[in-house]
């Protein structure tokens, strides 16, 4: 790959995938530059909170492993110096780790504008030019051409060969259809409620709409103005919703661990 300029590739892993809250637990860079040469960057970020289980279950990082790390404020120079003036490229980099990045570095009293830059986000080339549809799957897993797609039961009986497909494939060896249920795209465990209207961070449940969006817990707003709760009560928000809301007017609030 030839490069007229500098180019950092990065990838974060933090508590969680909340861009406004969560925190960098691990950062890690290659500089790629013009005359070949790379350079590294791979550092452990102490986050100040918690590191929730699922997060340790998918990156393997447990809360003992960053106690004696560097807080992010006390990396932030180092890692902006190692950046440069170098163009940017990862995975999902736009949506997510510069957006993050970018408010890591805010909180630490730097500035960090990645919109100058050339970006180049592996995620973005990937959608656009590769089909992830069900025509998509029917040739990858049945290698096959649905030559009749989009007409329902054409479409039904692709899906079903597909999910045969992926029980060999990711079955282990059982021929049981349950054998697909650990893939159950488990409820996403940020979100408290299917609507999305209430999230996880920290253990504690934030909304994400109204005056308190973002900014106060749950139980601080059951605390500091009930009358907020009793307005929601009163409008036409899904029984999940209210009935955690007449919880927490009589302070019962669900816990995380708890699974909701």
């Amino acid at each position: 790959m030839k490069l007229q300029r500098p180019l950092v590739v990065l990838d974060l892993e933090t508590t969680g995938t909340w861009v406004e809250k969560d925190r960098i637990i691990e950062i890690g860079m290659i500089k790629c530059h013009p005359d070949g040469v790379e350079t590294t960057y791979d550092k452990r970020v102490n986050p100040g909170m918690a590191i929730p289980a699922i997060v340790t279950e998918v990156t393997g990082i447990r809360q003992e492993d960053v106690k004696t790390a560097s807080y992010f404020r006390d990396l932030a120079k180092e890692i902006l110096a190692f950046i440069g003036d170098a163009d940017l490229a990862g995975f999902n980099l736009e949506r997510f780790d510069l957006p993050v990045l970018e408010r890591e570095c805010k909180d630490s009293g730097y500035a960090f504008e990645w919109q100058k830059r050339t970006i180049y986000d592996a995620q973005k080339i990937y959608h656009l030019h590769e089909r992830r549809d069900l025509t998509a799957a029917y040739a990858f897993y049945c290698h096959k051409d649905l030559a009749q797609a989009h007409s329902a039961l054409a479409d039904s009986q692709a899906t079903l060969e597909v999910l045969e497909s992926q029980l060999i494939k990711y079955g282990k060896g059982s021929e049981q259809i349950d054998a697909l249920a650990e893939f159950d795209y488990k409820k996403q465990t940020e979100f408290f409620d299917s609507e999305r209207r209430f999230r996880w961070w920290n253990g504690e449940l934030y909304m994400l709409f109204g005056k308190y969006a973002r900014k106060k817990s749950l139980k601080e707003v059951a605390t500091e103005d009930r009358g907020y709760l009793e307005w929601i009560l009163s409008q036409k928000f899904n029984d999940e919703v209210k009935v955690l809301v007449e919880n927490a007017l009589e302070g019962k609030f669900p816990s995380q661990d708890a699974g909701g």
